[in-house]
């Protein structure tokens, strides 16, 4: 998605990597593993120390699992970066994944195309956070300050939309 925006982009493997970064995206997979990777790879307080100096985070499915405050469904640990409970497969299991097509007024007219894998519930927002879409009454994308979360994969559609918006309104990049 960052290459059809025509943005350069890295993997982040190593804390080291961090250096010069100003955003930083969590894609989508297995949480559990992403975690445990990130533990033994000491990335835990790197990633911290990079949201504490204003790096911007955008976290897909997985990606806002690791950044909720609270994780159930079963309880795992997180970053705690946003003030949002999540609740993980919260529509259900592999056989339970949809697509929908919900509006966003921050992303004008157009409905957003949204693809729930195994997809997480966001269960609580805290107070300074910002709902921005909403599925089945819960909420799917959402801000706070420099952090953006969807429980949905934006990248598996064609709408580039939430990617420019974290780049231009989140992390304040040229994109």
């Amino acid at each position: 998605m960052l290459e059809r925006l025509g943005v350069a982009s890295v993997q982040i493997r190593k804390a080291s990597q961090l250096e010069g970064i100003r955003a930083l995206i969590f894609p989508g997979g297995e949480s559990t593993t992403m975690l445990k990777f990130m533990e033994e790879e000491g990335l835990m307080e790197p990633l911290l120390a990079f949201h504490a100096s204003g790096g911007a985070l955008y976290g897909t499915c997985a990606g806002a699992i690791l950044l909720a405050r609270k994780v159930t469904g079963p309880d795992q640990p997180a970053l705690a970066i946003m003030d949002i409970d999540i609740v993980r497969n919260g529509y259900g299991r592999q056989l339970d994944s949809h697509e929908s097509l919900e509006p966003c007024d921050e992303l004008g007219p157009e409905p957003v195309p949204m693809v729930f894998i195994r997809a997480p519930v966001i269960s609580r927002t805290g107070e300074n956070v910002r709902t921005m879409a909403t599925h089945r009454g819960q909420s799917v994308l959402a801000r706070e300050a420099n952090v953006l979360v969807s429980t949905f994969h934006p990248e598996l559609s064609e709408d580039t939309r939430i990617h420019q918006y974290f780049l231009e309104k989140v992390a304040r990049l040229d994109a």
